[in-house]
């Protein structure tokens, strides 16, 4: 009778297993995790709500969204403030990587993958698995100090090249093209025809709208 054992393997039929092969190590590291975009907070909450319902927070400690301050000036040039993603499209987390609790981060929806090295599949043709690769201490450090310490930033839905319409003052009326933006001055400048000639005009931002 022949021996299973030496069967020849055929790549068609031998499943490939979905493992990470990571040994948990005594202390949690951080990985970065790509996602969807504009998923951000959504994948954090589904990792939270995953960590109480499968009681693994010994494994998966913390999800983080990097952000920045930033205080943004609407068109009547009102200020609001609002948070700035450092990294559009990851999130943080500090986790003791292993099998399982790999499987609860990869399998959450919007997840795309770990960032980490690519591993090469044993047979068979496609892309292999990605090894999820821990942040180094200087990276976190690095990432968390520029959340913590960075001033707000100020933004305005204007750029140059803009075509505004100036609402108020002296220049009612007026339409022109925005050749400079002053966001810490809360004003900015646009050529305006003024007795046929182009002419550089300093306006605040509540003064102007922006035309389609």
């Amino acid at each position: 009778m022949t021996n299973p054992a030496d069967l020849p393997e055929d790549d068609n039929e031998q499943p490939e297993e979905v493992k990470v092969n990571v040994t948990t190590k005594s202390s949690p590291r951080w990985y970065a995790v790509q996602v969807a975009s504009g998923c951000e907070k959504r994948v954090k909450t589904d990792i939270d709500m995953r960590i109480q319902t499968l009681e693994i927070s010994d494994r998966i400690i913390q999800v983080q969204i990097p952000q920045t301050p930033s205080v943004k000036i609407r068109k009547d040039g009102s200020r609001y403030t609002s948070d700035e993603k450092v990294f559009p499209g990851y999130v943080l987390v500090k986790m003791l990587m292993d099998d399982d609790a790999w499987q609860v981060i990869k399998n959450t929806p919007n997840v795309i993958n770990f960032v980490g090295a690519e591993q090469k599949r044993r047979y068979g043709r496609g892309r292999g698995h990605v090894k999820p690769l821990p942040l180094s201490r200087a990276e976190v450090e690095r990432i968390f100090k520029q959340s913590e310490e960075q001033e707000p930033v100020m933004k305005i839905d204007m750029e140059i090249g803009d075509k505004i319409a100036v609402l108020s003052g002296p220049f009612k009326e007026f339409e022109g093209e925005v050749i400079e933006v002053s966001p810490e001055r809360s004003k900015l400048k646009a050529l305006l025809s003024i007795f046929g000639r182009d002419t550089p005009v300093e306006l605040e931002f509540n003064q102007v709208e922006k035309q389609n």
